[in-house]
């Protein structure tokens, strides 16, 4: 329906949040992490490696830009790019170690620790971190593909009086038609029509005395 892109802006504000501030967790993480040994190698703080940036900095941004325009944006269309792009970032935390493996791209190093450790770095670095962001971004995703009954009551009053104002014959109607000559009104009609009554009583009143008389 025309005139349903307008959103309200609350409607993605809980899911906008929490995109932004798991994107920043993914983002940082990896930097901050090891001043508490919960790190991937190297374990070390604010250490810049290219693995690092393609698999931690760069969906942890593109999950905040995901966010910020799902939190910020009245427009349907764009809160929708928005969690798109908030997907993908989701998606690749979680497919951007293996892959990256595969490919023999840069990647990041071993998780510290033993099995329970490493496990816990796993799901807060890449696994349970993206498929969080996945889950809020479809939620987000979902909202904003459903048109809400408010949405298509307002859109509705926006587009009547515009549908009216084609619908109506120029010139003013019936006034206007009346008014040139061609079409006579029901006003103009109604003595035209009394004129005529008395006109034609005279000429049976005629014919009648016409007639007595011829006898």
């Amino acid at each position: 329906m025309p005139g349903t892109m307008r959103v309200p802006r609350s409607r993605g504000a809980i899911s906008g949040i929490l995109l932004v501030l798991l994107g920043v967790w993914g983002a940082l993480i990896p930097f901050i992490g090891p001043y508490v040994d919960y790190a991937y190698a190297p374990n070390t703080t604010w250490d810049y490696t290219n693995g690092r940036l393609i698999l931690e900095i760069l969906p942890g941004v593109g999950a905040i830009l995901g966010g910020l325009l799902t939190l910020g944006s009245a427009n349907r269309v764009t809160a929708m790019f928005g969690g798109w792009l908030a997907a993908v970032s989701g998606a690749w935390f979680i497919l951007g170690v293996p892959l990256s493996a595969i490919w023999g791209s840069p990647t990041v190093g071993a998780a510290y620790g033993g099995t329970t450790r490493q496990t816990v770095e796993y799901v807060g670095f890449f696994g349970g971190l993206g498929a969080a962001i996945l889950f809020l971004a479809a939620f987000a995703l979902g909202r904003f593909a459903v048109v809400g009954v408010r949405e298509a009551s307002r859109a509705a009053d926006r587009v009547a009086p515009a549908a009216r104002a084609e619908t109506a014959p120029a010139g003013g109607g019936a006034a206007a038609a009346g008014g040139d000559g061609n079409v006579p009104s029901s006003a103009e009609a109604a003595p035209v029509r009394a004129r005529r009554r008395p006109l034609a009583g005279h000429r049976l009143h005629w014919h009648s005395s016409r007639h007595a008389g011829a006898r």
